[in-house]
């Protein structure tokens, strides 16, 4: 039963995942441009990369992205999750709210979001006689922000859910130790309760930052990479041009890199991470 089970589907991931994958890397040495002959140019796609300024640029955005997005989310869900643990009213009622976002795709909050700010807040801006909503920011240098705001929006529901399993898996049995201690509040926050959620703490962590690395559908639904190329994430950039600029191979050899960062910075992260759960136990 357990192979009838497992053997089928590992088959299909190696069909539809890993087959592709072995693909790309294969053809990063090439000069196939997706169509026709090609011949191996070895690894003229890689050296020729870190000539390139659009990915040089396109990078840094991915990073500036990431780095803020996982540190929004992940502040914010905290705070979220402890407000939902706490003895409120209308909890699974906020519970079902706050989760809300996740259950509807990317693409669809993205382009929700690009109508409010196109049209929406522009026109409550002229209304209200406030210059700062009267423009889209889609259009402009602040751009990034709408899309980091998107971003942190439909991402912290999920990593509420995380933070929130971990705080109801915390025996109360502590914390009234601690009340006896005089240890409250934030410092028994800081002192009891982040210690023994530290675990779901780095879940959270490595998800985040593997995730927007490779942010793609808010980027193509807000703004298009635009305005120009600078809110054109790393993922955007091998899309565009591997797809429609005819650098199927050079794209390939990039998304190589990409693949080799994520796995470099997730395994960064656990690392580290995990070296201070055990400091914790």
């Amino acid at each position: 039963m357990f192979y009838a089970m497992v053997v089928p589907l590992a088959i299909l991931f190696f069909i539809m995942h890993t087959w592709p994958f072995l693909q790309g890397v294969f053809y990063s040495f090439t000069d196939w441009k997706g169509y026709g002959s090609w011949a191996f140019v070895g690894f003229k796609n890689y050296t020729q990369m870190f000539r390139d300024p659009k990915i040089s640029q396109s990078y840094l955005f991915t990073f500036q992205l990431a780095i803020c997005a996982t540190i929004l989310v992940n502040v914010l869900a905290m705070a979220v999750a402890s407000g939902l643990n706490a003895r409120i009213k209308f909890k699974n009622f906020l519970k079902a709210i706050y989760f809300l976002p996740y259950m509807l795709g990317t693409l669809i909050i993205s382009y929700v979001f690009k109508y409010i700010f196109s049209n929406v807040l522009p026109a409550w801006g002229k209304a209200l006689g406030i210059d700062a909503l009267s423009t889209n920011i889609l259009g402009t240098n602040n751009a990034w922000l709408a899309v980091l705001f998107v971003t942190t929006w439909q991402s912290l529901a999920f990593n509420t859910v995380i933070y929130l399993a971990g705080l109801q898996s915390v025996d109360q049995d502590v914390y009234e130790a601690a009340e006896l201690d005089g240890c409250t509040g934030l410092k028994r926050f800081l002192r009891i309760t982040f210690p023994l959620i530290a675990p779901f703490f780095t879940i959270n962590m490595v998800l985040c930052a593997r995730n927007y690395l490779m942010a793609f559908d808010q980027i193509i639904a807000l703004t298009n990479g635009g305005p120009g190329t600078q809110t054109q994430t790393i993922a955007v950039l091998i899309y565009k041009r591997g797809f429609n600029g005819n650098q199927f191979a050079y794209q390939s050899a990039n998304a190589v890199i990409l693949f080799v960062v994520v796995v470099a910075i997730s395994g960064f992260q656990l690392r580290v991470l995990e070296s201070r759960e055990k400091k914790y136990e």
